[in-house]
């Protein structure tokens, strides 16, 4: 009778089956326009049933906002039909789709762009990767222009029948980079003091949640996910995401945290003992649950999150090995916690994923050719938090 299989209802009605959610993950598996595939239909479908919640990888809301090759689009109607067959796919046997959308901002290439120079708050290259290019600062109309954006997506994402979006707001995105002090050092009303800086990432809730409003006809999720801190100087630190959340906790469905390990501690300051996770939670508890994430490999895994203030538990890694993990978990059976290179293709993992699981992510997938010592993200960034290198 494990904590995590019991059911959670949200605020607007929304029932969920247990309060285990699968977290988003790049899958690089969309056409080159953006347009959902069979392949990645197919890796959802695998892995729903188990999972209160799926939340999908990113997909940018508008052109300038791509930020890498094979990413999912939520840009033009056209989109709606495959969103709409990728939305069915989750939701067999009671797993609610949570469809996740951004904007990369300067975390593009003119390349991936297509000879347009990203965009950002500012004129301010990324510190990471060391290449990033420079990015162009917005105009307060094309500002305007994307809020609106994330609003069409939204409208979009209700029409294609998901049970909700979340905010991408981590990972050194456009939402991160406005309330950045490292991406945004305007002069105007969308930056300079930590109240200007939140401007932007208010403005597309207050959108988003007039469009919910407006056109969803049952409970519709609205999450937002963060990164708790940058290791930049100027940058985010743990205080400013509190604040961030003090500011926005009663206008979200949930707020999911973003990071390698849900046993992490500030990577800023070394005094702080404190898991993020608890942090976080003396301030949503009783106001917005709590996602909290990272390696949680193990039942016991899911219960220790749980009970250090998380309301539900996000696995990634873990359901990429184990598509079956909940119903594994629940009835008690061996869970598989290694990865074979053979089983990639069963496994319905899209080509493009495969390459970059054996490349980037390879020190913590547990491929079974490695031996039994693994990495972990205990002590660093990972790289889907921006970062491609330990610190």
């Amino acid at each position: 009778m494990y904590n995590f299989l019991s059911t959670y209802r949200f605020a607007n009605g929304l029932e969920v089956k247990n309060r285990i959610v699968m977290s988003p993950m790049t899958t690089m598996a969309s056409f080159y326009n953006g347009m959902v595939t069979k392949e990645e239909i197919a890796y959802y479908a695998l892995r729903a049933g188990g999972p209160g919640m799926i939340v999908t990888g990113v997909a940018n809301v508008s052109e300038s906002g791509k930020g890498f090759e094979g990413e999912l689009s939520i840009t033009r109607d056209e989109m709606i039909p495959g969103l709409s067959k990728l939305a069915k796919g989750i939701q067999k046997d009671g797993t609610k789709a949570i469809l996740q959308i951004f904007h990369a901002g300067r975390k593009s290439t003119s390349k991936v762009l297509r000879g347009e120079q990203p965009v950002s708050a500012s004129k301010i290259a990324a510190s990471y990767p060391a290449d990033s290019e420079v990015p162009r600062a917005l105009t307060e109309k094309e500002i305007l222009q994307i809020i609106e954006d994330f609003g069409e997506a939204t409208r979009r994402a209700i029409v294609a029948g998901f049970d909700g979006v979340e905010l991408h707001g981590a990972n050194t995105y456009l939402l991160q980079q406005f309330y950045s002090e490292n991406a945004n050092q305007r002069e105007d009303d969308w930056g300079g003091s930590r109240e200007k800086r939140l401007k932007f990432p208010l403005a597309v809730i207050e959108k988003v949640n007039q469009v919910v409003a407006k056109y969803s006809k049952g409970p519709f999720l609205v999450g937002y996910r963060i990164s708790p801190e940058e290791i930049e100087t100027p940058g985010i630190r743990l205080a400013d995401s509190l604040y961030f959340v003090d500011q926005i906790k009663d206008k979200i469905s949930y707020l999911h945290l973003s990071m390698g390990s849900y046993q992490r501690t500030s990577l800023n300051d070394k005094t702080d003992s404190r898991s993020l996770v608890s942090q976080f939670a003396e301030k949503t508890k009783g106001v917005v649950p709590l996602i909290g994430v990272g390696s949680v490999e193990s039942p016991a895994d899911a219960e220790a999150a749980l009970a250090d203030g998380a309301d539900f538990v996000a696995i990634g890694r873990e359901l990429i090995r184990e598509p079956k993990w909940v119903q594994k978990a629940a009835a008690g059976e061996p869970l598989r916690n290694t990865l074979s290179p053979y089983d990639l293709d069963e496994l319905a993992i899209p080509v493009a994923m495969q390459e970059y699981l054996q490349t980037a992510f390879r020190s913590v997938m547990h491929f079974t050719e490695d031996g039994t010592e693994f990495d972990s993200y205990q002590n660093n960034l990972a790289p889907m938090e921006g970062f491609e290198k330990k610190l």
